[in-house]
């Protein structure tokens, strides 16, 4: 099902080609991502998701297509649309929900652990400046 290209260092692929219909699209697999968690999710109308949280993954859902609401533990919901992020700790409990009754919504999470890396940008061997 996957058309993923890779080469060397680097691998692309389409979130249409990672699945059909609702679900989870398994990103980090598909892409051989190892650094960090990602899927994307495509939630059918209606929807409402099951809460969860986490033991030291923290995560951030950025939503790619239609309208999303998050339900966050402390009672709290922010209902986000195409380009919305959200950044959830490992312990909050959370779930969302597809506002719309007539179509799917896609959101992509990106899940971690460990900190953040900071800028270790070099220029390759061969170059003098940025582009």
């Amino acid at each position: 099902m996957s058309q993923t290209t890779t080469g060397e260092g680097w691998a692309v692929g389409s979130l249409e080609d990672m699945g059909d219909g609702p679900g989870f699209r398994k990103v980090r697999k598909e892409l051989g991502v190892t650094a960090f968690g990602v899927n994307a999710v495509v939630v059918p109308p209606g929807y409402t998701s099951g809460r969860h949280l986490h033991e030291r993954q923290e995560e951030l859902y950025f939503v790619h297509r239609g309208t999303i609401e998050f339900l966050f533990g402390d009672g709290e919901a922010r209902t986000l649309g195409p380009g919305g992020f959200a950044r959830v700790d490992a312990s909050t409990v959370r779930s969302l929900r597809n506002t719309s009754e007539a179509e799917e919504a896609v959101y992509v999470c990106v899940g971690g652990a460990g900190g953040y890396v900071g800028r270790d940008g070099l220029l390759p061997e061969d170059e003098t400046s940025p582009r």
